[in-house]
């Protein structure tokens, strides 16, 4: 099996077709599966957040068979990303893309948990603060995210990323309702 770095390939990233868009309507569709699959576990495990659909990324080709994925190709499995909620464009020329190892409504539902099964109701917390705090260890809080923001009551967690990577919407503006919290609501 094929490996980058530890990452271990899939077997199809060795068989030619893949790398190339498929006309059969099944077969895309089990092909764009499993790219999107590909795409979020190289990214959850090498902590990639930021990918440039134009720049060199290790998944676009496979020396080993010489194949390069096409724009068309990197655009059709990351448009199947955004469409899904697990990516957004960065940008309207769908050049850059912001990876989401959950979605927006599955990141407001960890944080909510997070704030019921630690006692944090109506405290004032930055994200910074749940990500190293002893009670994020070992959960996917806790994992190196690399947005920023100040998370209080009934207010918004803001994108503070260095050089405002993200947008003016990151994949942290979720507006959470914690008074007694019954309820999260997406913005």
């Amino acid at each position: 099996m094929q490996k980058l770095g530890d990452f271990k390939l899939p077997h199809f990233f060795n068989y030619p077709p893949y790398f190339t868009l498929q006309p059969v309507r099944e077969t895309r569709e089990k092909q764009v599966q499993l790219w999107k699959d590909l795409i979020l576990d190289y990214c959850r495990t090498q902590k990639l957040f930021i990918i440039g659909l134009e720049e060199e990324f290790p998944l676009f080709s496979n020396p080993v068979i010489e194949r390069t994925l096409s724009h068309e190709a990197r655009e059709a499995f990351f448009s199947a990303l955004v469409s899904e909620g697990r990516a957004e464009w960065l940008d309207k020329g769908h050049r850059k893309c912001l990876i989401l190892w959950h979605r927006i409504q599955d990141w407001a539902g960890i944080i909510l948990n997070f704030v019921k099964d630690n006692g944090f109701e109506d405290s004032v917390m930055t994200v910074e603060e749940i990500r190293s705090g002893i009670e994020s260890r070992g959960t996917v809080l806790g994992e190196g995210q690399t947005c920023g923001g100040v998370w209080r009551r009934k207010a918004s967690i803001s994108c503070m990323c260095p050089g405002n990577i993200c947008r003016s919407n990151c994949m942290l503006d979720v507006l959470i309702n914690v008074s007694n919290a019954r309820r999260v609501d997406i913005l």
